[in-house]
């Protein structure tokens, strides 16, 4: 009876495409145990280009330790797995010469692809992250050949992980970050019509050009890999995007309360003009303070406490993981403003377009790194039906 072995394999970016690495081992299927581990720094490249790379790397090893073996590859990019099972069409042309690389290392038949949650992948993500951390203080990595049982005992070896200062780039190593990706909802009809449209009041759903943004949202998030949970706000058009996405991600979708578009009372379903003819002391005192809330509605500052309590959860619970936050304008742009550490009223001076994608990096010691901010790059086609 042939062999049983498993690769588990992984690549990231750190600025996608920024400095890139691979991570993958090769665990004995019955016994769990470590046969074997590889990573290396691959130089500036994009997540999908440093995930294929780790799945080059570890179906070689394999091949290296037994080319009868039947060979299981667990990776948690639903990109690359659906790709090298041939359920998805390869149409990039650097992803087709590394399809076509992965593919021939070993016969056909003999290879399934499965998809797993980053958590179960830790091992081959420590890996690629211990390349990048290496290549940062221009070391080399270097195997520490872990052994471990099926049990997760680490079985003592002569080698030790590579050591070195956290002094890496421009100041200290800060730890691994949790990730934001904060995806606001599609378009709606109240968004065309530049229509208040909050909590509490009339929840619209996606129009058909929101479809399509969600649609194009959904098949860029897939392309970059890495989402580990969807959140949520609970509106409609919020929901209806997640759901979208999620499904093209093979993930479930988690409601969050506290991600909910901001409350406008008697605003909701108006236009500005409408507000500034009918309210006009109102309208200028929330404009000038974001103490101020609309007649029955919410404050900018009552949006902010509930957004740093998310916030919080998601760095505590997520460390080292990617969130993607689907929710609205203003509890986006209050994320913006709690990693700028700017006042709640910057926001004001924000422009977010629907389905565009802001991400901020958190991490450990509270440091937040603003990396991306309405990225519409994925709505090329589209943009004649982006309303802000």
């Amino acid at each position: 009876m042939a062999r049983r072995l498993i690769v588990e394999a992984d690549g990231g970016s750190r600025g996608n495409p920024g400095p890139a690495a691979y991570g993958a081992l090769v665990r004995d299927a019955e016994t769990g145990e470590v046969l074997v581990e590889v990573a290396e720094h691959i130089g500036v490249a994009s997540n999908n280009v440093a995930e294929y790379r780790g799945a080059i790397a570890g179906l070689s090893a394999a091949m290296d330790l037994d080319p009868d073996a039947q060979v299981e590859v667990r990776m948690d990019s639903k990109l690359v797995v659906e790709q090298l099972s041939g359920r998805w069409q390869v149409k990039h042309p650097a992803m087709k010469a590394l399809a076509k690389q992965a593919l021939a290392v070993w016969p056909g038949g003999l290879v399934r692809y499965t998809w797993v949650p980053r958590e179960r992948n830790k091992d081959a993500d420590r890996l690629a992250n211990e390349a990048l951390d290496a290549a940062a203080r221009g070391l080399p990595w270097a195997p520490a050949v872990r052994r471990l049982t099926r049990s997760g005992r680490e079985v003592a070896t002569d080698s030790e992980p590579v050591a070195g200062s956290r002094l890496i780039g421009w100041g200290h190593d800060l730890g691994e970050p949790t990730t934001l990706r904060l995806l606001r909802h599609g378009e709606t009809a109240h968004t065309t019509q530049k229509r208040f449209s909050g909590s509490g009041g009339h929840d619209p759903d996606l129009s058909d050009r929101g479809l399509a943004q969600a649609g194009a949202a959904a098949a860029m998030l897939v392309a970059r890999g890495g989402i580990d949970r969807v959140v949520s706000s609970p509106l409609a058009r919020a929901r209806r995007t997640a759901g979208i996405v999620a499904g093209q991600l093979g993930l479930e979708v988690e409601v969050d309360d506290d991600v909910a578009e901001c409350a406008f009372g008697e605003w909701e379903g108006l236009t500005f003009a409408e507000v500034e003819q009918a309210w006009p002391d109102a309208l200028a005192a929330w404009l000038s303070s974001t103490a101020a809330a609309p007649p029955g509605g919410e404050s900018f500052d009552a949006l902010e406490r509930r957004v740093r309590r998310c916030l919080d959860r998601l760095v505590d619970a997520h460390r080292g993981y990617s969130v993607l936050v689907v929710s609205h304008v203003s509890p986006i742009k209050t994320f913006v403003c709690l990693a700028l550490q700017a006042p709640s009223s910057a926001l004001f001076r924000m422009e977010l377009s629907p389905a565009s994608l802001t991400t901020v990096a958190w991490y450990p010691d509270q440091i937040a790194s603003l990396r991306t901010f309405n990225d519409i790059g994925h709505l090329d086609g589209l943009l004649d039906s982006i309303h802000l």
